[in-house]
C-alpha cells in the first residue's frame, strides 16, 4: 500500500541540495506568503500534458524539452523568451514534418531558476563563500552579500515566472505559432549557415503544402492546429519550499498540483529513492521526469518507477538519460531492457548535454557539439537494438547568438567561446546548432519508422 503523503512530509527526509538560508524565519514568512499567491499554471493543463506524453510513451510521438540551463533575473527580457519559443518552434516543426511525428513542445522556462551544484562552498583568491545556486536563491556575483541566500528572491522568481508564461500563452495561442510564419520565424544571423538554409528549404516545401490544404478548404480559421500549438514548461523542483508554496488541491478532482510549471523533474543528485525530493513529487500529479545518469543501477529505477508512478499511468513518467556520449552505449541498454521486461509505460528522452561538459584549454565551461550529437546517436542505437521507442530530447538550449558550445555548422573554436559566453551556468547550444540537431533527431526518428514498419 502507499503511504500516506502530505505536501510537507519531505521536510523530515532533510533535502539535499538545500541552501542555508541564515533567517529561517524569513524563509517560512516568504512561503507562506506564496502559499496565498495564485496558480501559475492549472491542473487541467498538467493532466493535457501527461495525456500528450501518454502517446509519446505509447510511439505514437515524440517530446522536445529545451531552454535555459538557468533563467536569470538580469536577463529577463521578451525578445530572450520569443527567441527561445521561436527556436523551439523551428525544431518542433523540423521533427514533425521531417519524421511525419507529432511533437510535444516543452520548455525549461518560466520556473528553471535553481541549480544544483558539485560543491556547497566555492573559493576564489583565498576567500571562501556559498556556491551559486540559482537567481531564485542567490546571485553570481561573487561577493559575500550577493552569495548569501535571500528569501525575497523566491517572489522575484514567481513574478518572473508569472510575466514569462503570460507571453508564452500569448505566443502559443495568439497566432504567433501559425504555421504561416513558419518563414518569419527564421533568424537574421543564421542567414549563410547549412541549417538556416536547410530549415529555409523545408519552409518552402511547408508553404505549398498549406497553399494546397487552402485549395481543399483547410486554413487557419477552421483549423486550430495551423494557427496555434499547445506548449507547456518544466523546470527542475530543486528548491522545495517554493515547490511547496506553489502547490494546491484541484477542486475538480481532490488531486494535489504542484501549480509552479506543467512537468517537474529529479535531477540525478537529488534522486534518493528515500529522500526530500522522491518523496514530495510522488505525491503531485503533474507528470514527471528523472534523470538517469551512468551510476543508476536497474534496481534503484525499477524501485524509482514503483514510487513515482505506482499505477504504471502512461505519460505520468520520464526517464531523462544523461550518460555522456562515451557511456550510452554501455550503460543505457540493461536500463531499457529493464524498463521493458517489466513493461512499465514510461517515456524515455535523451539529455546529451549534462554528460558532455568540459573544461576548454582557454578556462571556460563547455561542450563539443559533436560529442552532444554522438550521445543523441548512441540513445537511438540503444532503442533500436532493444526494439524500445526514443521518446525525446531534452537540450539547454537559447535563440541568442551566442558561443558557448564548440563545433556545429559556425564551426566555433575554443578561441571563439569568449566572444559571446553568456550563460549563468551551463553552456547551451545557440539556433543554428539546435537546427542541426532538430534534423539529425528527425532523420533518426524516420529509420526507427521504417523499421519497424
Amino acid at each position: 500500500m502507499t503511504a500516506p503523503w502530505s505536501p510537507d512530509g519531505w521536510r523530515a527526509l532533510g533535502a539535499r541540495q538545500a541552501p542555508d538560508y541564515p533567517d529561517a524565519e524569513h524563509r517560512a514568512r516568504v512561503e507562506e506568503q506564496l502559499t496565498g499567491y495564485p496558480p501559475l499554471v492549472f491542473a487541467g493543463e498538467a493532466r493535457n500534458l501527461t495525456v500528450a506524453l501518454g502517446e509519446v510513451a505509447d510511439g505514437r510521438g515524440f517530446l522536445l524539452q529545451g531552454g535555459d540551463c538557468a533563467e536569470s533575473f538580469a536577463e529577463f527580457h521578451p525578445d530572450n523568451i520569443r527567441d527561445t519559443f521561436r527556436v523551439l518552434l523551428q525544431m518542433a516543426v523540423v521533427l514533425t514534418y521531417g519524421a511525419a511525428c507529432p511533437v510535444v513542445k516543452v520548455g525549461r522556462l518560466a520556473g528553471q531558476f535553481a541549480k544544483p551544484r558539485s560543491e556547497p562552498t566555492e573559493t576564489r583568491d583565498g576567500l571562501e563563500l556559498p556556491s551559486y545556486r540559482g537567481d531564485i536563491v542567490n546571485g553570481i556575483e561573487f561577493t559575500a552579500q550577493a552569495r548569501t541566500p535571500d528569501p525575497e528572491r523566491m517572489l522575484k522568481a514567481y513574478s518572473q515566472a508569472a510575466a514569462t508564461l503570460n507571453l508564452l500563452r500569448a505566443f502559443a495561442q495568439g497566432g504567433y505559432a501559425d504555421l504561416h510564419h513558419v518563414h518569419s520565424w527564421n533568424m537574421d544571423f543564421l542567414a549563410g549557415h547549412a541549417a538556416g538554409e536547410r530549415y529555409r528549404e523545408m519552409a518552402d516545401r511547408i508553404g505549398e503544402s498549406l497553399s494546397f490544404m487552402e485549395a481543399c478548404g483547410i486554413d487557419s480559421s477552421n483549423a486550430p492546429a495551423v494557427r496555434q500549438t499547445s506548449f507547456y514548461t518544466s523546470h527542475e523542483a530543486l528548491l522545495l519550499g517554493y515547490e511547496q508554496s506553489m502547490t494546491r488541491i484541484d477542486s475538480t478532482t481532490g488531486d494535489w498540483y504542484d501549480t509552479s510549471g506543467h512537468m517537474l523533474w529529479i535531477g540525478d543528485r537529488t534522486r534518493q529513492i528515500d529522500g526530500a525530493h522522491v518523496e514530495f513529487l510522488r505525491g503531485v500529479g503533474n507528470p514527471l521526469g528523472v534523470k538517469v545518469g551512468p551510476s543508476m543501477t536497474t534496481t534503484d529505477l525499477l524501485a524509482l518507477i514503483d514510487v513515482l508512478n505506482p499505477d504504471n499511468v502512461a505519460g505520468r513518467l520520464t526517464l531523462i538519460s544523461r550518460m555522456g556520449a562515451t557511456a550510452v552505449r554501455e550503460k543505457l541498454p540493461p536500463l531499457v531492457r529493464a524498463v521493458k521486461r517489466q513493461d512499465r509505460r514510461i517515456v524515455w528522452s535523451c539529455d546529451p548535454m549534462h554528460g558532455n561538459t568540459v573544461k576548454s584549454g582557454v578556462g571556460f565551461k563547455t561542450r563539443d557539439f559533436q560529442s552532444i550529437l554522438d550521445e543523441v546517436r548512441g540513445f537511438f542505437d540503444v532503442h533500436l537494438a532493444e526494439g524500445t521507442h526514443a521518446g525525446g530530447v531534452h537540450v539547454e538550449m537559447t535563440g541568442q547568438d551566442v558561443t558557448e558550445c564548440i563545433g556545429g555548422g559556425q564551426q566555433i573554436s575554443e578561441n571563439d567561446l569568449s566572444d559571446r559566453y553568456h550563460t549563468h551556468c551551463d553552456p547551451r547550444l545557440n539556433a543554428s546548432q539546435s537546427l542541426e540537431l532538430a534534423f539529425l533527431t528527425a532523420q533518426m526518428l524516420r529509420t526507427e519508422r521504417e523499421k519497424k514498419l
